[in-house]
Formats: structure tokens, C-alpha cells, sequence
């Protein structure tokens, strides 16, 4: 049976003791989530067990946000190797110490800048419309409210800077989604730039 991501997130705190559990819940209160997202408050944190907030973690982050915020926090708890072994389950990708290398020129392991990191500029300059992309990853990889963020760009140029700027948080899987909105949507131009 194929694990889900909540299947993963419970596997993962279900490592914790009582007491990190009882940490886990008190950075998750603070954590500085990215905008269009809200902490789960706190009064929903401190009664809840790890099913419940595996739950709570989906329903408010959706779940490639909630694998990061996770990820980040158990660094951030002393759980590492926790952390890692999340995102080597779940193929998030957490860019840490312990990762074999990709190989060169690749879009895998710890270092090396993903395809669409590599050719930003011209995926800024080029790509166009914007809208049949962000349909792809409305859902999925946007919020509603990102989604709407984007959209509200003049430009084509402008709207992909917007989602550039999304970018920033994302994981390997949520670019690897952008990648292949590009290429089914663009395909001309990405099969150029992997060309180069």
C-alpha cells in the first residue's frame, strides 16, 4: 500500500517523546508561516494527539507546505535526523548534510538549483500566458489566495515574477510540478532551454 503524506507525518511524530511533542506543538503555535497561511492556534494545538494534528497540519497547510513547515521545525527541535527521514520518505528533498550528490547538471541532490531556477530569467521573459500553468498548480501547489496573488500581475512577466517569489518556499516536488505545467504548456520553449 502506497504511504500517503499524512501517512508519513504521522509515522514521523509519532517518533516524538511527550515532551517533544509538547516543543513540536509550542514552535508550531510561532512558527513564521509564509503569507496566505495561518499558525493553527493554540488553544487547537495543546489538546490535540499526533493524529489530530497531522490533520490540523494538512487542513491549514495543505500538504507540501506542511511537509516543510515539519521538516523545519524537527530541525529546529533537535530532530534532524527525523527531519531527513521525512523528506527522504515523502522525496522533498531537504538539501542537508548526508545526501549523495546528484548527478551533474541534474535537478536532484543537496546543491544543485532546479531547472527552473537555473533558467529563471528566461522563463520570466518568455513564458507565455501564465494562466494555464497556474490552473496546473492551483490546488495543488497554490492557495487560493496565491493563486490570486499571481494572477493579479499585469504583465506575463510580472505574474511569473510573482510566482518566483512563491517560489522561494517551495520543495523539489512543488517545482517539479512547475516544470511539467511549463513543458506540457510550453513545450517549445523548455525543450530550447534544455537544449542550452
Amino acid at each position: 500500500m502506497v504511504k500517503t503524506v499524512r501517512d508519513h507525518l504521522v509515522d514521523t511524530l509519532d517518533e516524538l517523546g511527550q515532551e517533544e511533542l509538547k516543543r513540536f506543538k509550542s514552535k508550531l503555535n510561532v512558527f513564521p508561516v509564509k503569507e496566505g497561511y495561518n499558525n493553527i492556534p493554540r488553544g487547537k494545538l495543546e489538546k490535540a494527539d499526533v493524529l489530530d494534528l497531522c490533520d490540523m497540519l494538512i487542513s491549514f497547510y495543505r500538504e507540501d507546505y506542511a511537509l516543510q513547515v515539519t521538516t523545519a521545525i524537527m530541525s529546529d527541535i533537535n530532530k534532524k535526523d527525523l527531519a531527513d527521514r521525512l523528506c527522504q520518505a515523502t522525496g522533498a528533498g531537504s538539501g542537508g548534510e548526508g545526501q549523495e550528490p546528484g548527478p551533474p547538471g541534474g535537478a536532484t541532490g543537496g546543491q544543485e538549483q532546479h531547472f527552473v531556477e537555473r533558467h529563471r530569467e528566461q522563463l520570466i521573459q518568455r513564458t507565455t500566458p501564465v494562466e494555464p500553468i497556474l490552473d496546473v498548480l492551483h490546488g495543488v501547489v497554490l492557495s487560493d489566495e496565491q493563486y490570486d496573488t499571481v494572477r493579479s500581475g499585469t504583465t506575463s512577466q510580472e505574474k511569473m515574477r510573482k510566482l518566483y517569489e512563491l517560489m522561494k518556499a517551495w520543495n523539489k516536488d512543488c517545482k517539479d510540478r512547475l516544470y511539467k505545467a511549463l513543458k506540457d504548456k510550453n513545450r517549445f520553449l523548455i525543450e530550447e532551454l534544455e537544449g542550452n
